[in-house]
């Protein structure tokens, strides 16, 4: 499918946005001890957008010329009608790729009709294969369930899986090369992400946790062998490929290896805020813009186009210090 809109978002650096995060619920049925408090407050209904809404924003951003989609949470798959809306932000002209981030815990009985709503990829957070670790670290999930999800996946047969790994220092650190042994052998990729200092989250010291993608490629390497991907992405994910296998290892690297200057996506909070870089505040109300008296799609689409001008060059990350950035992982979208 192609667009026959010429509309571009570009920002004051010369990059262009072709990619969009929307977050469609900030609830989630795990509470890992990265993303969010043990005892969270959710938002009520009457300040996150309804399905329809999203669809609006989703059609868009389309028709300004963003080519991916991502479906985000908290857990998406656990919010009523997720996969309804997937199926119609599936079949949007123009639209070239519609993938979804999710912990796995919903795809045992999801995952053909994520397929069939035409979503290419998925994304499946995976920190440890380790079944008390896995507890620790989600406070509520089921490690069992999740593998049997991603084999639900697999069979599936879209076009990549990736695991995503956040690795933490004492935590899950040393289990970095089981973890792509057990992507080798189910023939999927995985990413390291280094965490991302978003909310203040109890008993829990992220300048103690933190562990560089330097550190876990050196690791790496003590058992495979990497060698520099020739693929080259938008994604802020450093790839290598590792020798007679169909996998794919992904460094993410926000702290140590800043990819700020190829960025070319922006995040769609569940409450409506379009925001413009992961690591900083920088973002327009689009909620307000929707549901004012005077509405039309002329009015969204250039608010849209304006908020270019906010977008910052690079976000700054310290997790030696309180987050600048309050807003929890699960609210801002993955």
């Amino acid at each position: 499918m192609t667009n026959s809109s010429p509309a571009k978002l570009i920002d004051r650096f010369g990059r262009t946005v072709d990619y969009l995060r929307i977050s469609i619920t900030d609830r989630c049925d795990f509470r890992c001890v990265y993303c969010m408090a043990e005892d969270m407050t959710f938002l009520p209904r009457n300040q996150i957008l309804s399905l329809e809404e999203i669809y609006t924003l989703a059609q868009t951003f389309v028709e300004l010329g963003v080519k991916k989609i991502r479906i985000t949470g908290g857990e998406p798959l656990i919010r009523k009608g997720a996969l309804e809306l997937l199926h119609q932000i599936g079949v949007l002209n123009g639209l070239h790729e519609l993938v979804l981030t999710t912990n796995g815990s919903q795809l045992v009985t999801a995952a053909p009709t994520l397929k069939a709503a035409n979503v290419k990829r998925l994304n499946i957070s995976l920190d440890t294969l380790n079944a008390n670790k896995f507890k620790e670290l989600t406070r509520t999930g089921d490690l069992k369930n999740v593998l049997n999800g991603i084999q639900a996946a697999k069979k599936e047969g879209f076009e990549r899986i990736k695991l995503n790994a956040v690795i933490l220092k004492n935590r899950n650190h040393t289990e970095v090369c089981d973890l792509v042994q057990f992507a080798i052998d189910n023939e999927i990729d995985i990413s390291f992400i280094e965490e991302m200092p978003l909310g203040i989250v109890e008993k829990h010291n992220r300048a103690e946790a933190y562990y560089s993608s330097d550190e876990i490629r050196r690791d790496l390497e003590q058992r495979f062998t990497l060698i520099q991907s020739t693929e080259k992405t938008n994604a802020p994910s450093d790839y290598s490929d590792i020798p007679n296998t169909q996998t794919r290892v992904g460094f993410i690297s926000p702290h140590s290896h800043n990819f700020c200057s190829t960025c070319n996506r922006v995040r769609l909070t569940v409450e409506g805020r379009l925001l413009l870089c992961l690591g900083n505040e920088h973002s327009i109300d689009l909620k307000t813009i929707l549901r004012a008296p005077d509405f039309s799609s002329e009015k969204l689409k250039q608010a849209i186009i304006n908020s270019m001008e906010i977008k910052p060059e690079k976000h700054e990350f310290n997790v030696k210090e309180q987050p600048v950035i309050f807003r929890y992982m699960n609210m801002t979208g993955g």
